[in-house]
């Protein structure tokens, strides 16, 4: 059985079925795998928002935390996290009802890399992301450590 160019050269079939879309030819089109395809850019676009999120609150555990040890790599990196934040959302505006279930996971991703990057207990951290989106966004934002209590 022969290999079709979706299989063989992703490249070379995605140029093709957009010239084919292009031109109205939807009878030749490949219509399953280009459903496929724009589905996974959907999941994509959301994995990229928790990613985000789950640097952002990395950085923020960590600032919390350890307060000892705030510098400025942890300030540029909520600062970068944020402007990739709005960019992001202003690029998929449908994702913003998405994204209680994206800053639960990636609080998650959060607090098992913070264990990891500061040899401190996951038991410390909140259970739950105790911050808003809107804090989590607010450029004047910056947990304290005697919020941690």
């Amino acid at each position: 059985m022969a290999t079709s160019l979706y299989d063989r050269d992703f490249y070379a079939w995605a140029n093709e079925q957009a010239a084919l879309l292009r031109a109205g030819k939807l009878d030749a089109a490949d219509i399953e795998h280009i459903a496929e395809e724009i589905e996974s850019m959907g999941r994509s676009e959301k994995r990229e928002l928790v990613n985000r999120l789950a640097v952002l609150l990395l950085h923020l555990l960590k600032w919390q935390f350890q307060p000892g040890l705030r510098g400025n790599s942890w300030r540029l990196s909520v600062e970068e996290q944020r402007y990739r934040l709005g960019s992001h959302l202003a690029d998929n505006p449908s994702l913003k009802s998405k994204l209680d279930e994206a800053i639960s996971d990636a609080y998650r991703l959060a607090s098992i890399e913070a264990e990891r990057e500061t040899g401190l207990s996951r038991k410390i951290f909140p259970a739950e992301c105790p911050w808003s989106f809107r804090e989590l966004m607010n450029d004047e934002f910056w947990p304290d450590a005697e919020s941690s209590s």
